[in-house]
């Protein structure tokens, strides 16, 4: 269910207004630019606009657990719509993690101002960078990073509950589209 665009997006008392942009990049960032590392599985649940989030630092080994609402916008626009976090335990998740979803598994790179997410098999090869902001303006500002091959954060296809439902082939098929061949020859991905 999209909010329809005439509608204005207004943070609420639990939900707050989400704004990014996503950019695809042709390959994974220089180790010495990666300031934290850290290892997220995603189960969207069928049916509703909800996510099951694990999400471990993997340089201190810390976990965090979260459900998530995403309430997104009607149409492409950097403001993605409205986004509510429900922090969980441990044995909450657990709990959760046993229905029904579809499962998607990254490893996100912060490279400031970006987060980084390469992706696990089946979509393994899709790299993408995301930027966070706080107000429209900083969102309209913001120049794309060099490394990025082309925006998509107007794609739907780019986004994590479509790409949890993603077939490999779907997912060359598109990452053609940007001059992307993440399995071709001599391309490391394409012996993952």
């Amino acid at each position: 269910m999209s909010i329809p665009p005439e509608e204005p997006i207004k943070e609420g008392k639990y939900a707050r207004v989400e704004r990014e942009r996503r950019f695809l990049l042709a390959g994974s960032p220089s180790a010495s630019a990666v300031t934290a590392r850290r290892r997220i599985t995603d189960r969207y649940l069928p049916g509703t606009r909800l996510r099951l989030r694990r999400v471990e630092n993997l340089d201190s080994g810390a976990r965090e657990y979260k459900l998530t609402q995403k309430i997104p916008v009607g149409g492409p626009s950097y403001v993605q719509g409205l986004i509510t976090n429900i922090y969980l335990s441990a044995a909450e998740y657990d709990r959760l993690a046993t229905l029904p979803g579809q499962m998607l598994a990254k490893t996100r790179l912060s490279v400031p101002p970006l987060g980084i997410d390469v992706f696990d098999p089946p979509l393994h090869g899709l790299v993408m960078a995301e930027a966070e902001f706080t107000t429209d303006q900083e969102a309209q500002s913001f120049l794309p990073p060099p490394i990025a091959v082309a925006e998509v954060t107007g794609d739907v296809r780019f986004t994590g509950g479509s790409l949890a439902r993603t077939k490999r082939h779907d997912l060359l098929s598109w990452l053609a589209e940007f001059g992307i061949n993440p399995g071709g020859p001599g391309d490391p991905a394409s012996t993952r």
